[in-house]
């Protein structure tokens, strides 16, 4: 059995009070993200919080495209 990736399409807020990841109606992810979007710190945080929404390890999670906008593409490889 092959590995499962799944893309998601993510629209980040940085600078927000609080970090979450929420399920929009659209079927695309809304992200909260406390870092600003300086060094790749907001990429990073985002990395994170979708690790955990999806229950694996950051090393399987890529920012396929979108990296330097708010919307990305986000490659998860479980």
């Amino acid at each position: 059995m092959g590995a499962m990736r799944t893309v998601v399409q993510v629209k980040v807020k940085p600078q927000s009070r609080v970090s979450s990841l929420t399920l929009a109606e659209d079927g695309s992810w809304l992200a909260q993200i406390k870092s600003m979007p300086v060094d790749g710190k907001a990429n990073e945080e985002l990395i994170g919080l979708v690790a955990k929404q999806f229950g694996c390890a950051k090393s399987r999670v890529t920012i396929k495209s979108g990296a330097a906008s708010r919307m990305k593409l986000v490659l998860i490889d479980a």
